[in-house]
């Protein structure tokens, strides 16, 4: 599948989904995907014909207030109908403004609660190694829940019980609810903390499509560690002036004559 092509419908998808809606996150959304587009346009062991199958690879997004985003990219490849997507954020939809498994065939994890998804994921990671299963785990998660400590024990965790069968991916937009990553409690170095837990580390531009499927070539990264992509992203990706003002973007929808600006320019992008 062609993934700039991909990445290219998710970002519409999720506009018009949060706009429609009148939800959150779009800039969130933006942000990953490029990153969903790689995983999804190929690269993830999960099929839309057979979606429980035993050895599918689990994909968690921890920021799962970017759930407009997966659902897109589970529409695209066929899990539910894309017509679907316009129920999104509605009264009684399954299509929650946080991702949800409830009803929802290929999401593994409701979640919105940050700093949970990746806590989860190293137990399903542990599962499998102990079950000798093969399948890998993925957990997308967000810079600004890395302020959280669960976090940081499960990365203890993961490192302390080898499980070189966890992939996490850092959305790294520098940008959290109120403020910047910087400014509200800064990470940095932050590819140091990671290795100095016991990770292997690989850092890549999140919207570079040939960087990404590089980073993620030849799992895992180093045997009997566990594997992070520090992807640097920006929020907002793909419409010029939510990443211009990116803050103003984690909690604001398009309407009006920002969302015709907004899908103009999304659109028309090649």
């Amino acid at each position: 599948m062609d993934t700039i092509e991909l990445a290219k419908q998710i970002r519409i998808h999720a506009l018009k989904m949060t706009s429609r809606g009148g939800s959150s996150h779009i800039g969130a959304a933006l942000s990953i995907a490029d990153i969903l587009a790689v995983l999804y346009g190929g690269f993830l062991n999960v099929d839309p014909a057979n979606p429980h199958k035993p050895d599918r690879d689990r994909f968690i997004l921890s920021k799962g207030h970017a759930g407009a985003a997966v659902y897109a990219a589970l529409a695209e490849i066929g899990f539910f109908p894309v017509e679907k997507l316009n129920t999104y954020y509605q009264d009684g939809s399954d299509l929650s403004g946080h991702v949800s498994h409830k009803g929802i065939l290929g999401v593994e994890l409701s979640t919105g609660s940050l700093g949970h998804g990746l806590s989860i994921g190293v137990g399903i990671a542990l599962d499998a190694k102990l079950s000798e299963k093969t399948h890998r785990v993925f957990v997308l998660l967000s810079d600004g829940e890395c302020d959280e400590g669960s976090n940081w024990e499960a990365i203890l965790f993961a490192a302390h019980y080898k499980l070189d069968n966890l992939i996490a991916i850092i959305d790294y937009n520098k940008y959290q609810a109120l403020a910047s990553v910087a400014k509200t409690l800064d990470l940095e170095p932050f590819t140091d903390k990671w290795k100095s837990f016991g990770w292997q580390v690989r850092e890549v531009n999140g919207h570079d499509h040939a960087g990404i499927k590089n980073a993620l070539k030849d799992l895992p990264a180093n045997k009997d560690k566990p594997t992070v992509i520090i992807a640097h992203t920006i929020k907002g990706r793909g419409v010029s002036f939510m990443e211009e003002n990116a803050v103003l973007w984690h909690y604001r929808c398009a309407k009006g004559e920002e969302f015709e600006m907004a899908l103009k320019e999304l659109e028309s992008a090649s």
